[in-house]
C-alpha cells in the first residue's frame, strides 16, 4: 500500500512501556489522553451463544461439491448481516501460524530500545509506532503497532522489518503467501454465494498489495473499562483475515450490529475475517463492513496480526456492473481508491463516516 509510505502519523508515547508503569504501582494514573468519557461498555452483548456470535464458515463444506453451494449461501448472509465470520478448515498449516506468532511475540517481547530500530519515519505509517494520530489533542488508543507493506514482495522497505528473532521475516513471508492465496480463494465463493463471476471479484484483489498490522494491547489495571485498544473504525481495504493470541482466553474483539457491540469470542486455530470498505464498494453493498473495535484486559495482554488485502490503489473503485444490474442500480460513486486511501489515513477513526460519504441516494 504506496500511500502509506507518504503519509505519517504524529509520534506518541510508547504504550507498553507506559502500561508497565501503570500497572506496576510506579505511576498508577493513566494519562487523560487515554482515557475515554463513554467507552460504551454496558452496550456489550457476550457471543457465547450461536444467536448472538458472529458466523462460523467451513472452507472444508465450500470445498465440497455437496455442501458448497448451501455453505457459498450462509457466508453470502454473513458478510451481509454481519461483515464478519470466523474460517474453520481454513487449510493454513498450523506450524505457519505458530511460527507467526511466536515470531510476533518474540518481537514485543525485546526491549524498547530494540524495537525502536524498526521505528517509523515521519513521512510513513510502516514500521514501530501509531497510526491516525492527528492532533496533539486526540484521545489515543492503548495499543502500539508494527505495520509492514509484505506484498508484492519487491514493494517491501526492509528498514522497518524486524531482524530479531532471527526467523521473523521468514516466518511473515510464508503466511503471507499462505493467507494470500487462501483470501483469493474465499473472494471467489463469495461471488458465487450472490451469482457473481467468481473471477471478476477475485481479480479486484489479485496480485495487489497485501499488509500486515501487528497489534500490542497490555493490560491497564487501572482503568480498562475506560481506555480502547482501537477506535471504533472499518478497514480500508478489501478483505481482513485476522489471527490473534492472548494469554488465559482473553478476548477483545467486538463487533457493531444494529446499534450494539458484540463480543466475538475466537475459535481456537480459527480466521476472524471481515469485509472491508472496498468489498463493500465493489459488492454494490450486497457484502457490508461494519464497524469493530478493541477493547482491554485489565490483567493480561493480547496481540493480533491482521492481513489486509487491497485493491489496485490506482483503479476507480465502483461496483461491478454485473451486481449494480442485480441490485437495480449503483448505491455507491465512483473514487479513486488512491484518493480513499489518502482521506482514510489522514483523519482520526470514526466509524464508517467516510464510507457512507460515497452513497449515493437510490
Amino acid at each position: 500500500m504506496a500511500e502509506a509510505r507518504t503519509i505519517g502519523s504524529l509520534p506518541v508515547a510508547n504504550v507498553q512501556e507506559l502500561a508497565e508503569a501503570c500497572n506496576n504501582g510506579v505511576d498508577g494514573k493513566v494519562p487523560e489522553r487515554y482515557l475515554s468519557k463513554d467507552p460504551s461498555a454496558k452496550e456489550v452483548v457476550a457471543g457465547d451463544d450461536s444467536a448472538r456470535a458472529i458466523p462460523v464458515i467451513d472452507l472444508r463444506r465450500l470445498l465440497d461439491a455437496r455442501s458448497s453451494e448451501e455453505e457459498c449461501a450462509k457466508l453470502a448472509s454473513a458478510c451481509h448481516d454481519w461483515g464478519f465470520f470466523q474460517l474453520i478448515n481454513h487449510g493454513v498449516p498450523d506450524e505457519v501460524i505458530r511460527n507467526l506468532m511466536s515470531d510476533v511475540a518474540g518481537f514485543f517481547e525485546q526491549p524498547l530500545e530494540a524495537k525502536k530500530e524498526c521505528s517509523q519515519q515521519a513521512d510513513s505509517l510502516e514500521g514501530y509506532g501509531q497510526a491516525f494520530v492527528v492532533s496533539d489533542d486526540q484521545k489515543l488508543d492503548w495499543a502500539d503497532m508494527l505495520y509492514l507493506q509484505v506484498h508484492p514482495s519487491e514493494s517491501r522497505d526492509m528498514r522497518f522489518w524486524p531482524t530479531r528473532p532471527d526467523s521473523f521475516r521468514h516466518s511473515v513471508d510464508v503466511y503471507s503467501s499462505e493467507a494470500r492465496q487462501l483470501a483469493y480463494r474465499l473472494l471467489e465463493f463469495m461471488a458465487k454465494g450472490v451469482g457473481a463471476d467468481p473471477a471478476s471479484l477475485r481479480g479486484v484483489f489479485e496480485g495487489q498489495a497485501q499488509g500486515m498490522r501487528v497489534n500490542y494491547y497490555p493490560p491497564c489495571r487501572p482503568a480498562a473499562d475506560r481506555v480502547v485498544g482501537l477506535s471504533p473504525h472499518t478497514d480500508p481495504n478489501g478483505l481482513t483475515l485476522l489471527l490473534q493470541m492472548s494469554h488465559g482466553d482473553v478476548q477483545g474483539l467486538q463487533v457493531k450490529k444494529d446499534g450494539r457491540w458484540f463480543a466475538v469470542r475466537a475459535l481456537d486455530g480459527a480466521f476472524v475475517v471481515n469485509v472491508a470498505d472496498a468489498l463493500e464498494i465493489v459488492s454494490n453493498g450486497l457484502f457490508r463492513s461494519v464497524e469493530h473495535r478493541a477493547v482491554i484486559h485489565p490483567t493480561r495482554e493480547r496481540i493480533s496480526v491482521a492481513l489486509f488485502h487491497y485493491p489496485y490503489q490506482d483503479r476507480m473503485l465502483c461496483p461491478l456492473p454485473e451486481l449494480v444490474k442485480k441490485g437495480g442500480g449503483a448505491r455507491y460513486g465512483p473514487t479513486s481508491y488512491r484518493d480513499f486511501l489518502t482521506q482514510y489515513f489522514t483523519a482520526q477513526l470514526d466509524g464508517r463516516k467516510h464510507l457512507e460519504r460515497l452513497k449515493l441516494d437510490c
